[in-house]
């Protein structure tokens, strides 16, 4: 048998939906293609969808203990630096210095729960 989808996307909880939603519609300068109020919101990024989930009462305790998740959210940016202000103006500036690997620079950053994102610039420093 032939596993098969038709999409993929990317899902995170939080008990400050609201927020969260708010933070990601100005971080990313795009509204969500699909709200639920209360409840879940989606964000259209290019190539994956970012969706953000009020976990339902009995399963909340699932979420309690996932701080310092393994998952990261990895932005490619154009202009790392550009990047890294933008977080800084929304109150969320990255607390560490930025890293050189061997694909490019980046630089960890957090959202308002605390869940990871890498602002990402290659080598190349347009996004290849």
């Amino acid at each position: 048998m032939v596993f098969q989808y038709t999409d993929a996307f990317v899902t995170t909880a939080t008990n400050n939906l609201e927020n969260l939603v708010i933070f990601y519609t100005i971080l990313l300068k795009i509204n969500p293609v699909k709200i639920i109020p209360n409840v879940y919101a989606e964000f259209q990024l290019p190539g994956v969808k970012l969706g953000i989930f009020k976990p339902k009462k009995t399963n909340e305790s699932e979420f309690i203990n996932s701080v310092k998740s393994k998952m990261s959210l990895c932005l490619e940016v154009s202009n790392l630096e550009d990047a890294i202000a933008h977080l800084t103006a929304l109150g969320y500036p990255p607390p560490g210095e930025i890293t050189t690997a061997s694909h490019g620079r980046e630089i960890y950053a957090y959202d308002p729960d605390g869940n990871r994102i890498i602002l990402h610039q290659s080598k190349m420093g347009n996004g290849e």
